[in-house]
């Protein structure tokens, strides 16, 4: 039997288990390697910290996929990749050995990147803890009137949290979005930034254009030199390349993640796919959004049957523009397409319709999802 594996849950490898429930690849045994049974939809996340919807609407059952699709599930967390072995190390100590590796496993948030933050921040990712710890400071703001909750972050996290964490806590806090010397939501079209900062206004959030250097007890020092009262920093930065990609054997692009070509392949071993955060397509670089994986995710599948067969790959060409929706908080929604964007109730109805629809999908069903919005 050929053994393929599946390291991490991301928003592909569940369409990759929904299938395999139908469809299993003959001669092939499957693992799922994941940190945790369940998989939290970051679309969704924002919307738990908000109110609007409970934990477990925004998770997706990866063990009972697995058992669904008879896939053998290793609840651990890689630790390092030997790609000319073809063996996979994991946190607790066991190896795994493979014919074929599937990489959906995302990035890393850095604790270093920030003086300080280590120990002083509370930190998006992983989503999972983010939520665990969430309460605490929902506790502090209840104990602490006037509690200064700053959020680290410009992007589309930082800016759908920061609106998120203003819902939740009311009056009970001032909330800032430190957004960086890149400014709000970079690569984003004007028009649409223009919309966010106006959200962001109405809703008494102050946003700093100035990156954070260092985080000490009760304030923040920026790189221009100035101090910010702070008592609960959160911390939504990009993604890095998880530290095991360093002495993986595998190319990896002038970013760092694992560099791949439009077969979705790892371009200097053919034997691993990678999909997600976890890799850049270096013939069409395309932003780190989920949409890209979820779009992925049925060239991923038809590649793997391919390779169990011995046939030929096809190749996955992403979409020149895509689709961002993004919270508010409040019931509204800001759209981004292109050059075009807009706000409103009606796109946080659609937002919340895709969202749903995709999370719900593997819940009885196994069919693939519609792909959601960032």
């Amino acid at each position: 039997m050929k053994q393929l594996v599946l390291a991490g849950g991301g928003h592909a490898h569940v369409q990759v288990l929904a299938v395999l429930a139908t469809q299993p690849l003959p001669g092939v045994e499957v693992t799922l390697v994941t940190p945790q049974p369940t998989q939290w939809y970051s679309g969704m996340v924002p919307g738990v910290i908000a109110g609007r919807y409970a934990p477990e609407e925004a998770q997706i059952d990866l063990a009972a996929l697995a058992r669904r699709a008879g896939v053998r599930l290793v609840l651990d967390a890689v630790s390092a990749l030997r790609a000319e072995a073809r063996q996979l190390r994991l946190a607790g100590g066991a190896e795994l050995a493979y014919d074929a590796l599937s990489l959906d496993t995302g990035g890393e948030m850095s604790r270093d990147l920030i003086d300080g933050a280590r120990d002083q921040a509370l930190f998006v990712r992983p989503l999972q803890r983010f939520v665990q710890l969430w309460p605490q400071v929902e506790s502090l703001a209840a104990r602490q009137p006037g509690l200064q909750v700053v959020l680290i972050g410009g992007g589309a996290a930082g800016f759908e949290l920061a609106l998120a964490m203003r819902r939740a806590l009311v009056a009970r806090a001032r909330v800032t979005l430190v957004a960086g010397n890149a400014g709000l939501l970079p690569g984003f079209s004007r028009g649409l930034r223009h919309r966010a900062l106006s959200v962001l206004k109405s809703r008494a959030i102050t946003v700093i254009t100035d990156d954070v250097v260092e985080i000490e007890p009760g304030q923040l020092r920026l790189s221009g030199g100035s101090r910010l009262p702070c008592d609960a920093p959160v911390v939504a930065l990009g993604v890095q390349p998880p530290s095991w990609l360093a002495e993986s054997g595998l190319r990896r692009a002038p970013d760092g993640f694992i560099a791949t070509g439009s077969t979705l392949q790892s371009v200097s071993h053919p034997n691993v796919f990678a999909v997600g955060d976890v890799a850049s397509r270096v013939d069409t670089p395309h932003p780190r959004s989920g949409v890209y994986a979820v779009r992925a995710a049925p060239m991923l599948i038809a590649n793997l049957r391919a390779w169990a067969a011995g046939r030929a790959l096809g190749a996955y060409r992403p979409q020149r523009i895509a689709l961002a929706l993004l919270s508010c908080g409040d019931g509204t929604a800001l759209a981004s397409w292109g050059p075009l964007s807009a706000h409103g109730a009606w796109v946080w109805r659609w937002k919340d319709r895709i969202d749903r629809t995709f999370v719900e999908s593997f819940g009885d069903g196994v069919q693939l999802a519609s792909s959601p919005a960032q």
